[in-house]
């Protein structure tokens, strides 16, 4: 019985304070960049129109519109802690439909397809980094 509680508290442990710092970091920074992207994507400015027409989806101010709305509710999931590993869910989700659109049209590798994995990485780093629940599903053994 001991070796089970000693067990369990040790995944529990409290999170360091450099490291809770650094994901709320990470997920700030992720989540700005994504509430802009969001945001510039509900105003049809011709920059959002000419990317969606390069991206292949012409005509595609409605498109844009919806894809804000997607970016800002799936962001502000993540933002929210109670709700954050659904967002993290539904953000990864969107981040790999933005590769796979990259990977479609030829886009260069580092700066355009694999952005989305980037701003992935920083989406689990950052909660992982942040969350203990998190943590006790996704441990690292020493």
């Amino acid at each position: 019985m001991t070796i089970i509680t000693t067990a369990a508290a040790s995944q529990t442990a409290d999170i360091s304070k450099p490291a809770r710092w650094t994901g709320r970091v990470l997920s700030t920074l992720v989540i700005v960049f994504l509430l802009f992207d969001g945001a510039i994507k509900l105003v049809p400015w011709p920059i959002v129109t000419e990317t969606m027409d390069k991206m292949g989806y012409g005509g595609s101010e409605s498109l844009a519109r919806s894809l804000g709305i997607v970016t800002i509710v799936c962001t502000a999931l993540y933002a929210l802690p109670p709700t954050s590993i659904l967002g993290a869910i539904l953000l990864t989700g969107y981040l790999g439909g933005a590769m796979a659109s990259h990977v479609r049209i030829g886009s260069p590798l580092f700066t355009h397809t694999l952005f989305g994995l980037y701003l992935g990485l920083m989406v689990w780093g950052g909660l992982w980094l942040r969350d203990r629940d998190l943590r006790s599903l996704l441990p690292f053994r020493r």
